[in-house]
């Protein structure tokens, strides 16, 4: 858990010591116990789980997560050719960043890019076969890595439940970036 997380669960702890009591209806109300265990492991979780998915995917496909993702996404969509800004968007990738991934792709052979059809403006992404063929070479690692890192550990879970739950404060349309605003 990083410093400033321990930093804020320290400073809340501290204003709030005695005022310990479960209301569901206040939401400033320090977590309880097993509130606060969950919080704490979901934390951990969405930052562990990414860095150990990455390196099973380096040392066993030569391809990083996000390049693996981006492979994913582009297999699954129409004619595998999607938008670089869309791609940004379901890769978690600044236009930038997804720039440089997909030029890594391109000299691999993976990728090609070209300009929107339809309007000329902007690139589209488009998975080649040679990249059909890596994703598949690479899916077998990245499926056990799953297997290995995470499913092992919710086999004693309702994974329907479980799937729900996290699918609401975590749903397919919440893709759109959070972007700070200009400070006045």
């Amino acid at each position: 858990m990083s410093w400033k997380l321990r930093r804020q669960a320290s400073i809340l702890e501290n204003v709030t010591q005695g005022t310990r009591r479960h209301d569901p209806a206040d939401p400033t109300l320090p977590l309880d116990p097993d509130e606060e265990a969950a919080w704490r492991a979901l934390a951990r979780a969405v930052i562990v789980v990414p860095r150990v998915l990455d390196a099973d995917l380096i040392e066993g496909a030569d391809l990083n997560l996000a390049e693996y993702v981006a492979l994913v996404e582009l297999s699954q969509a129409p004619g595998r050719a999607m938008r670089m800004n869309e791609l940004a968007t379901l890769t978690d990738l600044s236009r930038s960043g997804l720039s440089r991934l997909i030029e890594r792709l391109v000299r691999q052979g993976l990728v090609s890019r070209e300009p929107f059809a339809d309007d000329g403006r902007g690139r589209v992404a488009q998975l080649t076969e040679a990249g059909l063929r890596r994703l598949e070479q690479a899916y077998p690692h990245a499926l056990a890595s799953v297997r290995r890192n995470v499913m092992k550990y919710l086999a004693c879970l309702d994974l329907p439940a479980f799937a729900q739950a996290v699918g609401s404060f975590a749903p397919d349309d919440a893709y759109a970036p959070a972007r700070r605003t200009a400070r006045s």
